[in-house]
């Protein structure tokens, strides 16, 4: 498996899971606490889902530099962490890509 490759499969399971803390945040933590006046669920998914983020971060700039991904590219694959089902759409796109560089 080629370095290129392998950024781009990690990249792409960080999305997937970091999406989906987001949604369990959304959907379950927030109402649970505004809702039912449980607040621990957000402690706990804020937190994993915080520490989650910062490796989205840092594996994006791992991307932008193995991939040669232009400011744009980057950019938007930043901004659409912060939409609900964002990285999904992103992970579509990232798995043509992966097709892409398989055949290469």
């Amino acid at each position: 498996m080629t370095n290129k490759i392998k950024v781009l499969k990690n990249f792409r399971i960080i999305a997937l899971t970091e999406g989906i803390s987001y949604l369990v945040l959304l959907i379950v933590a927030m109402p649970l606490k505004y809702m039912l006046h449980i607040p621990e669920p957000v402690k706990y998914f804020g937190w994993l889902h915080g520490v989650l983020f910062v490796i989205y971060c840092i594996l994006l700039l791992q991307a932008f530099i193995v991939l040669k991904w232009s400011f744009l590219k980057t950019l938007i694959a930043f901004l659409v962490s912060f939409i609900p089902f964002g990285t999904f759409w992103l992970e579509i796109k990232l798995k043509k890509e992966k097709e892409e560089l398989i055949i290469k």
